[in-house]
């Protein structure tokens, strides 16, 4: 799909948007198995565990939770960057923006994360 959006459709903009209080980060946060959904959770469990003293020293879980997200937000939209259609798009000079934004689903705000880049190495990983 995104292939098809960036080399044939030519979008400007790819945005990477997760959403507050996600029971997938959640679950990536339990010591426990959760069956095939495991996989998916792999990346998530990967993110927690490089940030693993800031989202420890939250007391509450939601904020934990909630943090992850957004910490995941930022690693997928650099996940994003780094893949092979992204960077042959910024080679051939093509106009293309990776944002992250996440969603939050109690208040229905959708919160722009300043995770923006227009180029190889724009985006850092949180």
């Amino acid at each position: 799909v995104m292939q098809f959006a960036v080399e044939v459709l030519k979008v400007k903009h790819i945005i990477v948007t997760g959403h507050y209080g996600c029971g997938g980060v959640a679950a990536a946060l339990e010591d426990e198995e959760h069956g095939l959904i495991d996989n998916w959770l792999r990346n998530i469990q990967e993110v927690y565990q490089h940030n693993k003293s800031r989202i420890d020293e939250i007391p509450q879980r939601k904020d934990k939770i909630n943090t992850l997200c957004e910490l995941n937000v930022i690693k997928q939209a650099a996940n994003v960057c780094r893949s092979t259609i992204v960077q042959r798009a910024w080679r051939a000079g093509q106009e293309l923006a990776v944002h992250g934004w996440i969603y939050g689903i109690e208040d229905g705000i959708l919160r722009n994360l300043d995770v923006s880049a227009t180029g190889p190495g724009a985006i850092g990983e949180g």
